[in-house]
């Protein structure tokens, strides 16, 4: 019972100072709380639970019991219910009953008005979306949470800003939270949790009064009949001997921006030829020879149309909405991360979007979501070990402020999120807002990994998911996950069984790693990764690893190339031993391979070691993450952290491809994978001003 009394008091905490209002009683923090209103723990299963309070409960139980959930959520494991009460059951059914939106499915196919005319689909799906494999407090939901479901699907949480309570996909009221049972916990919930069968664009269709203008757009581009993807299995089979968890479908979707109609009015936008124009005024002439910003149209000589053919891709119109929307989903708190991140930095996150060869920036700036923000000199400093003057740092461009949280809409197969003001791939993008030191997590490149919920998952989650098994390849074991080849659509494995590679999110780790996950890669790998889509320019490309001694690590070869034909493709520099781990030497000798040293102990902060370490190829990790959460340690001091610079060259804005190969003879060898840098030149030669260390 110490387990589930530590939880109490975490829960009771949170509950008291972070969400006062959840709780009448907590409307104010005291000693002598009542804490029958925070918990109970009565020695009942969920089921027992439910079935203890039928005057309460009997409708969702009734539900559960049509698919022999009942006698699941009587035996052992470890699962959250969310259960909503009678009241909110039979308001939901009558919903259902009552649709006339769905004209494909007459009530959506209930067989008659009441819990008997559910089908058993429908109670399955019901119960399953309110159900996880795993445990979940509210000290957990405070500041947002995705959740994946037994169905299969996310659910979200929010803090009602009115009330304080929490609030379960933006409908589901939480009024009575952490009620700990044998095998879990419950939370009662005042409605049913809401879920949508629609695609992203019908979904939109079904908000008429926030999005009728965006709808239109996607409509008129042809957009809105492509965005249909669910899920797949085309990717090869594995040999899963060694027991991690290997999924065994992919899931798919899209994140969509818009504007609202409100938006689009505060600049005079009231229909779809006024929509036009506007788009006409962005990227008409974005692609001019000599003039034009978009560098891509710009070196294929794409001619940009001004017409009314809508569906041709490099329309205006089109080349607005496509900008709008990336091919994974992600939901409003996972689009900027934080794990291991200072305090001081700003948070930062890139994502391509489905105008060719284009990105956004996301960044989280006094609690709040802005896209594409513009700071004057970023990634650069004029001060020693911090991030400079407030004077050389003046904002340039606010950025495109998210709706938040209340603006997030679910869809069967993605988010939608609302837009303040007008998203566009305007001229300040590339040549301000992206004109900096681009650090990306490798999991960030691949969109599989935001659509499973797979980046920065918890351990217990993938616990759960892999049926309780603990994965062990050589000397790697624990909660990774198994990435098949064939499932992340930006990286080939050309050698099959012989790359064995592993995510493992590492949020309950203290491993050293930017935002604490790592992909890790065994056996004799030769595998390539499709790079970020950087604007024009000169750049220095970077790989961030933490090296580990003992044989663990491995030794590769880079190569780049314009695709993923490993044959087109050339060698960089020589091969990268990641088994060296530079000594920390007390007499401060710089370590003879990479030129490392304990920069604490300099009097110049290590300024020079830092250009010693360049001239070598390498550089010390980051100011800007610790080793492990709230450890005080930062990755600049560990010397285990390190920056390999692979390139110094131009890059066009367009298709580049990294490939790692082993050069090793034997396949227990580890490679390490955790974030990439884009550095252009007039951050690492600027001739004012110095990269910062962070």
């Amino acid at each position: 019972m110490i387990t589930k009394s530590i939880k109490h008091i975490l829960a009771t905490c949170w509950l008291c100072c972070g969400a006062a209002a959840v709780l009448s009683p907590l409307a104010s923090c005291k000693e002598d709380i009542d804490e029958s209103n925070l918990y109970t723990f009565t020695g009942e299963t969920i089921e027992d639970y439910l079935a203890n309070r039928s005057e309460r409960f009997s409708s969702f139980n009734y539900i559960l019991s049509r698919i022999g959930y009942d006698k699941i959520l009587s035996a052992y494991g470890t699962y959250t219910c969310f259960a909503p009460d009678n009241d909110a059951v039979t308001e939901y059914i009558d919903s259902l009953y009552d649709d006339e939106v769905n004209k494909d499915l007459p009530h959506n196919g209930m067989t008659s008005r009441g819990l008997e005319g559910l089908t058993d689909s429908l109670c399955k799906d019901i119960a399953l979306f309110h159900l996880l494999n795993t445990e979940v407090l509210g000290v957990n939901m405070g500041n947002g949470l995705t959740m994946k479901t037994l169905l299969g699907r996310d659910i979200n949480t929010t803090i009602d800003p009115n009330s304080g309570a929490v609030l379960i996909s933006r409908h589901s009221t939480v009024t009575s939270m952490d009620n700990e049972l044998e095998n879990g916990v419950l939370h009662e919930i005042d409605c049913v949790i809401q879920r949508s069968n629609m695609l992203i664009t019908g979904e939109m269709e079904n908000h008429p009064d926030e999005f009728t203008l965006f709808s239109q757009a996607l409509k008129l581009t042809g957009l809105a009949d492509s965005l249909t993807n669910i899920s797949h299995t085309n990717f090869d089979p594995i040999d899963n001997r060694r027991n991690f968890y290997t999924p065994d479908k992919c899931e798919m979707g899209y994140t969509i921006f818009a504007e609202t109609d409100e938006a689009l009015a505060g600049h005079g936008i009231t229909n779809i030829n006024e929509l036009k124009a506007y788009a006409d005024s962005v990227y008409a002439t974005c692609a001019d020879q000599g003039t034009g910003w978009y560098d891509y149209g710009r070196n294929h000589h794409i001619k940009i149309s001004t017409g009314n053919d809508y569906k041709n891709p490099w329309n205006t119109l089109s080349m607005f909405v496509r900008y709008h929307i990336l091919d994974y989903k992600i939901p409003y708190e996972k689009l900027v991360n934080s794990h291991n991140q200072i305090s001081k930095v700003t948070l930062v996150e890139y994502y391509e979007t489905m105008l060719p060869y284009t990105m956004m920036k996301i960044t989280r700036n006094s609690g709040k979501l802005m896209i594409n923000r513009w700071t004057a000199n970023s990634s650069l400093t004029d001060m020693v070990a911090e991030l400079g003057s407030a004077a050389m740092h003046t904002v340039l461009f606010a950025g495109v402020e998210l709706e938040g949280s209340k603006g997030q809409v679910a869809a069967l197969n993605g988010y939608i999120h609302s837009l303040k003001d007008m998203l566009a791939y305007e001229e300040r993008v590339p040549h301000g807002a992206l004109n900096e030191r681009i650090r990306i997590d490798d999991t960030s490149i691949f969109g599989e990994m935001m659509s499973n919920s797979f980046r920065r998952i918890s351990d217990s989650e993938v616990n759960a998911m892999n049926g309780g098994k603990t994965g062990t390849d050589g000397d790697l074991s624990g909660s990774y996950i198994r990435i098949p080849p064939g499932y992340l659509k930006n990286m080939v494995i050309y050698n099959g069984e012989d790359t064995r590679l592993y995510y493992l999110s590492g949020q309950s780790s203290g491993w050293s790693n930017y935002q604490g996950d790592e992909f890790n890669c065994k056996g004799y790998y030769d595998f390539a990764m499709r790079l970020p889509p950087v604007p024009e320019g000169t750049y220095e490309l970077r790989i961030g690893y933490t090296a580990e001694g003992n044989e663990q690590r491995g030794m590769l070869q880079f190569y780049l190339g314009s695709s993923s034909d490993r044959t087109t493709m050339k060698a960089l520099d020589i091969p990268l031993d990641m088994r060296h781990v530079p000594v920390n030497n007390s007499n401060l000798d710089p370590d003879v391979i990479t030129g490392w040293c304990d920069w604490t102990r300099l009097d110049d902060k290590g300024i020079e070691s830092d250009a010693n370490m360049r001239n070598l190829g390498y550089m010390r990790g980051p100011l800007y993450y610790t080793v492990g959460v709230n450890s005080g340690n930062y990755a600049r001091n560990n010397p285990k952290d390190l920056r390999r610079i692979i390139a110094k060259q131009e890059f066009k804005q367009g298709e580049y491809w990294l490939r790692f190969k082993s050069v090793l003879e034997s396949d227990h060898h580890q490679f390490h994978l955790d974030y990439i840098e884009f550095c252009p030149e007039n951050v690492y030669n600027n001739t004012r001003y110095v990269e910062d260390m962070y």
